[in-house]
């Protein structure tokens, strides 16, 4: 938007409305000795054009490099489809549809992110979005929570230590404790010590186990003996990444033997930002699907006349039933990043 200033006319009229003679007057109530008496020291305003030329050769000075801080955020290349898809006013309009049926084009489209997302996984079902890994990897371990009816969680340390505060965060109150998992020499958790953990005390407590793969140091992690582990004990395991486009080289995370995947999503086609908002992935085997948070779009037939619809299966979010029987808060605005 162009800045347009005000004509004389206009400063005029309004301070006639406000009942003020001068716009000095406004600002009585501040002591004279605060108040600047002579105009700022600055060089003459610029044109449009020079402000501009000014700009270009500043941006021309910067020295463009590889980004090699991570941790979860990645400056990957955006096709510009995406902008425009996203800038059309069907997406940012109709994305939180309270009357879902109405809007077959936004449940259609998050009916085909999740099915992409358990192509990517190796799982049975995935949900409309969370807010971003932090928070999903959260969620997992809340579900692992109400699967398990345990209240112990296993952390390893190569997962992202601020997932590890999250974790704790949203645990806190729930009475859960955590126990981190330390890591061999080589960087990879240590399954030795994952053993122990997992049969510590009565062997029964214990509601999952934790993984990155590849993990915060960049190590790529073996999902499937930590599974299996997992699973002699009665234990969820739960495989978290910070890098999606990781899940198109390396194994599925299902195939595995994960009963849930929670990560974040960032890397397909959302900006840096500054940090957001970013995207939360989730997905679980089948089994455990009303105990998932967030939303869920299923598809169906329309009796009527045959066709194919889609529908909102499952919203078990504070928005839609009561509080206490919700299974997250997540709010729909993550459905347009998805």
């Amino acid at each position: 938007m162009r800045y347009i200033p005000h004509t004389d006319r206009d400063i005029e009229a309004m301070l006639e409305a406000i009942g003020v003679e001068r716009i000095e007057d406004l600002f009585d109530q501040i002591p004279r000795q605060l108040l600047e008496r002579e105009p700022l020291d600055l060089p003459p305003a610029m044109s449009e054009p020079e402000l501009l030329r000014h700009l270009r050769a500043l941006a021309a000075g910067i020295e463009e490099g590889v980004a090699f801080l991570g941790a979860g955020a990645y400056p990957h290349h955006i096709p510009s489809a995406i902008p425009a898809l996203v800038g059309r006013s069907e997406f940012y309009t109709a994305y939180t549809p309270y009357q879902p049926e109405i809007s077959q084009g936004t449940l259609q489209a998050i009916f085909e992110f999740q099915t992409m997302i358990c192509q990517l996984t190796g799982m049975e079902v995935a949900n409309a979005s969370l807010y971003d890994g932090a928070s999903s990897v959260a969620e997992g371990c809340l579900m692992a929570q109400r699967v398990t009816r345990r209240k112990r969680i296993l952390l390893s340390q190569g997962l992202h230590p601020e997932y590890r505060q999250v974790v704790r965060t949203y645990t806190g109150r729930s009475g859960m404790t955590i126990e981190e998992i330390p890591l061999t020499p080589e960087g990879r958790t240590d399954l030795d010590a994952l053993a122990t953990a997992l049969h510590r005390g009565d062997g029964g407590d214990v509601a999952c186990v934790v993984i990155q793969n590849p993990n915060f140091f960049g190590i790529v992690e073996t999902i499937e003996p930590a599974a299996q582990s997992a699973h002699e004990a009665g234990a969820l395991m739960i495989a978290t990444f910070t890098e999606a486009l990781s899940l198109a080289l390396l194994e599925a995370p299902g195939k595995g033997g994960a009963d849930i995947v929670a990560g974040e999503g960032q890397s397909f086609g959302i900006p840096l930002s500054f940090g957001g908002p970013y995207l939360g992935l989730f997905a679980a085997r089948e089994a455990f699907v009303r105990k998932m948070p967030g939303r869920i779009v299923g598809q169906t037939v329309d009796h009527a006349n045959q066709r194919r619809g889609f529908v909102l299966t499952l919203a078990t979010r504070e928005q839609h039933i009561r509080r206490e029987r919700a299974t997250s808060n997540i709010c729909t605005n993550q459905g347009l990043c998805a």
